[in-house]
């Protein structure tokens, strides 16, 4: 450990003014640029809250990384210069590297975890280009760290740390400067998104020093908080895995000096979910229509968080948004997932028996309430099981809606917070049944507005049963389903004239082949 970390770490009274005298120097502004603090006014409004988001997104490389990476290698000597640097990240830092190496001549080596979202692999390539050869290995920043150590034994280049290093830490704190000179007056608390520690450890450095009345709380994904359990042990632990959807704060040990100084200037840490960092992501599109990556959105997550627990207070509320590097595959997963973080979606799987008028008393139990998502396949002759999405104003809708369909004498199971059904059994409803004999099967769209699938279910003939059905909103003007139907052979002369009243465009698929394959017994 050098000098300055031992310092820090001993709790020396000098270290505190020593960073902050670093944070002043950083040569940052050769790459980065004083990015946008932006009021965030559909979000506040809702909220009762002021809320600024401070946009490191914005920067160069899509996130505050190239301040730290560029005031570390700005710093080397000639002859450091030679050696080359090596460096190990998940993938922001590793841009910030590429940058500042294409832009000050150095050779670089980066390794990155095999996980690392290929939007930023490629990001590198273009930032680097020449000067910068990328190596994969591992799954998380703590694996590709062990595999660029073993290179930096072996060639002898100046290792780039991510964030426990004093002018990588002083770099990052480059944008609190930002933040109390963009916003002199009250503010609140100042939320930032922690992975290994470099950036809280800067802002909460300098903010301490400036305005310490300001509250710095940390935020992390709760299946990666290496920094929490670290502060709550009052040592440094390591994790075993780490969960990978906000990848760019998956790291499984935090350092020794953003430790220290987290120990000694951090307010508090929070930590969010998968469905909450999705839910921010949507607040921060609606707001900037811009898109997040997950751990961009980290910091805003736990600022809802906090209102939410603590309420609304005096002074501004900031929000670092870290970074934008989003693969644009992980946008499906995110729409998914917002409603539920929200709580504006309750997932159910509700058992009605099959028997005429079942789902016209399902469709009065669900009242107005717009649904998101309607899967079932017949596969009981005595009851129907039904998995089903709907929108709803806040928990207690979601406990009022489950209210309703116990009194119509249904069964229901609550599946909002469960990630076995989010993930996986949701897409899973269907196959064979030997039950759907006489089954035509149809799509069909209709106009997207409140009530129109309801509309739909209760214009559907009481003879005939419904054998499979399949509707998701997809956030588009018309709405999609699939329905099976039970029509006997000797009626099918009537089914004609039912879908003209039904008057939605629809496609029979009763003889496509992946429907035989797959559903028709």
């Amino acid at each position: 450990m050098n000098a300055v970390a031992q310092q820090l770490t001993d709790g020396d009274a000098m270290a505190h003014g020593d960073l902050l005298a670093q944070i002043r120097a950083a040569r940052v502004y050769e790459v980065a640029h004083e990015s946008a603090l932006e009021t965030a006014p559909l979000l506040g409004a809702r909220l009762g809250q002021r809320v600024l988001l401070k946009r490191e997104d914005q920067q160069p490389v899509f996130s505050f990384k190239l301040r730290g990476a560029y005031n570390r290698m700005v710093q080397l000597d000639a002859a450091q210069r030679a050696r080359g640097v090596i460096a190990a990240s998940a993938g922001n830092h590793a841009q910030g590297v590429a940058l500042a190496a294409a832009k000050l001549g150095i050779r670089a080596t980066i390794v990155m975890p095999v996980t690392a979202p290929q939007l930023k692999v490629d990001a590198v390539r273009r930032f680097g280009g020449a000067m910068v050869d990328i190596v994969l290995a591992g799954d998380s920043y703590s694996d590709a760290q062990a595999a660029a150590a073993q290179l930096q034994a072996a060639h002898g280049a100046v290792f780039v740390h991510p964030f426990d290093d004093p002018a990588v830490i002083a770099g990052q704190g480059t944008v609190a400067l930002e933040i109390l000179r963009q916003h002199p007056g009250p503010l609140q608390a100042v939320f930032v998104p922690v992975g290994g520690g470099g950036l809280l450890a800067g802002v909460a450095a300098c903010i301490k020093a400036l305005r310490p009345e300001i509250l710095v709380i940390g935020v992390q994904a709760a299946d990666s908080d290496a920094m929490a359990r670290s502060l709550d042990a009052g040592e440094r632990v390591v994790l075993d895995e780490v969960g990978l959807f906000a990848d760019g704060t998956a790291v499984k040990q935090v350092g020794a000096l953003t430790f220290a100084l987290c120990r000694q200037h951090v307010d508090a840490m929070l930590r969010v979910d998968t469905d909450a960092i999705c839910a921010a992501i949507r607040d921060i599109y609606q707001d900037t229509r811009s898109v997040p990556e997950p751990s961009g959105a980290l910091a805003l997550a736990g600022l809802k968080q906090y209102v939410a627990t603590h309420g609304a207070g005096d002074g501004a509320l900031v929000a670092i948004v870290s970074g934008a590097n989003m693969n644009f595959d992980r946008l499906r997963f995110v729409a998914e997932r917002a409603e539920v973080g929200e709580q504006r979606e309750a997932v159910f799987a509700v058992t009605i028996p099959e028997e005429r008028g079942s789902f016209r008393r399902f469709c009065a139990a669900l009242g107005r309430h717009a649904i998101t998502e309607f899967n079932y396949r017949i596969g009981d002759a005595r009851h129907a099981h039904l998995f089903v999405g709907v929108q709803i104003a806040s928990r207690d809708g979601r406990e009022a809606l489950a209210a309703a369909f116990r009194a119509q004498q249904f069964d229901v199971l609550d599946l909002t917070d469960d990630e076995l059904a989010k993930l996986h059994l949701r897409h899973m409803i269907g196959g064979r049944s030997p039950l759907a004999q006489d089954e035509l099967l149809y799509r069909f769209e209709f106009p997207e507005r409140p009530g129109a699938l309801t509309c739909f279910l209760g214009q559907l003939h009481p003879d005939w049963n419904v054998s499979l059905f399949h509707y998701r909103n997809h956030g588009a003007d018309h709405g999609r389903i699939l329905v099976g139907i039970q029509v006997p052979p000797h009626e099918r002369a009537l089914f004609q004239p039912f879908l003209e009243s039904l008057g939605y465009p629809h496609v029979d698929e009763s003889r496509h082949p992946a429907y035989r394959l797959l559903l028709q017994h």
